[in-house]
């Protein structure tokens, strides 16, 4: 049996930018083990199967080369961009179920794509040293104006505030210490940023997740999510300016990626968190199962 499977790089700032997902539709009649194979066979971080719901406007199941996840970001809005593409969904406020749960996403005008994310939660301020240890740089390339913060809006991540472009650039980390200072945390990794970017840009970021086979990834939406919520918290995103956040990231892998942000504030507080962006580069591969 033949298989059609697009791909489509998410969060693509240029063509050769993004984070690649695979996508299935009408993904009915495919079994968790069609699914599984299917996804080993496409070797993305993640391929994205749509099914009919009862509970949703679609349902969608997640898998890596390995096993089934219960979501996934950067799959999710290359999903979207694909059905708005095809002419599935026109622009307009749409649910996935997930086994994350019943999901909200909304398709802008342009194919833009956002979904919604948890409120953020702050965690632990970390020690400078260590960090910078992992780093390999000196406790003065970190921000003192910041904390070094572990935040999450789905996912604990370790927000780390660089004073520079430049020091962000030349960072090459100790993967084998990020690691051990990750699974000590319980996070998923590092997510490192500075307000100096390249463009007219909220923030400039790189992401490491070594402990889950990530080394450095081009884009990630629940990252910069929290990374927005810890920029509000913290006055460096002030109550006007909060619905159209943007970050840059993947550019040391020359694969520029842009990831937006939406923060909906009522009464000064973070009322709900939205990531988003577009996909390029939509392809067809056919695949034997």
């Amino acid at each position: 049996m033949e298989i059609k499977v697009y791909t489509l790089n998410a969060f693509a700032k240029t063509d050769n930018g993004g984070n690649p997902a695979g996508i299935v539709l009408d993904a009915d009649f495919l079994s968790a083990h069609d699914m599984q194979k299917i996804a080993a066979k496409v070797g993305f971080s993640e391929t994205a199967f749509v099914k009919k719901s009862n509970k949703a406007d679609f349902k969608v199941a997640f898998f890596t080369p390995k096993e089934e996840v219960d979501l996934c970001g950067h799959a999710t809005i290359a999903t979207f961009y694909l059905l708005a593409n095809k002419g599935i969904i026109q622009v307009g406020e749409y649910t996935q179920e997930t086994r994350a749960g019943i999901l909200n996403v909304e398709c802008r005008n342009d194919n833009v794509i956002y979904m919604n994310q948890r409120n953020p939660e702050f965690y632990e301020i970390l020690d400078k040293k260590e960090i910078a240890n992992t780093l390999n740089i000196n406790e003065d390339d970190i921000m003192n104006e910041l904390p070094i913060q572990i935040v999450s809006t789905g996912l604990r991540d370790i927000l780390i505030p660089i004073k520079s472009l430049e020091t962000l650039y030349k960072i090459r980390p100790n993967f084998d210490k990020i690691s051990y200072v990750s699974k000590k945390q319980d996070v998923i990794g590092y997510h490192l940023f500075t307000l100096e970017t390249e463009y007219d840009s909220t923030a400039h970021c790189r992401n490491f997740a070594p402990l889950y086979g990530i080394p450095e990834e081009a884009a990630t939406g629940t990252s910069n999510g929290a990374l927005s919520c810890y920029l509000y918290k913290y006055g460096f995103v002030l109550g006007g300016n909060t619905e159209n956040l943007v970050f840059e990231q993947g550019y040391s892998m020359k694969k520029p990626s842009e990831v937006l942000s939406s923060l909906i504030i009522h009464n000064q507080e973070i009322n709900e968190v939205k990531v988003g962006g577009i996909a390029l580069n939509i392809e067809e591969k056919r695949i034997n199962l």
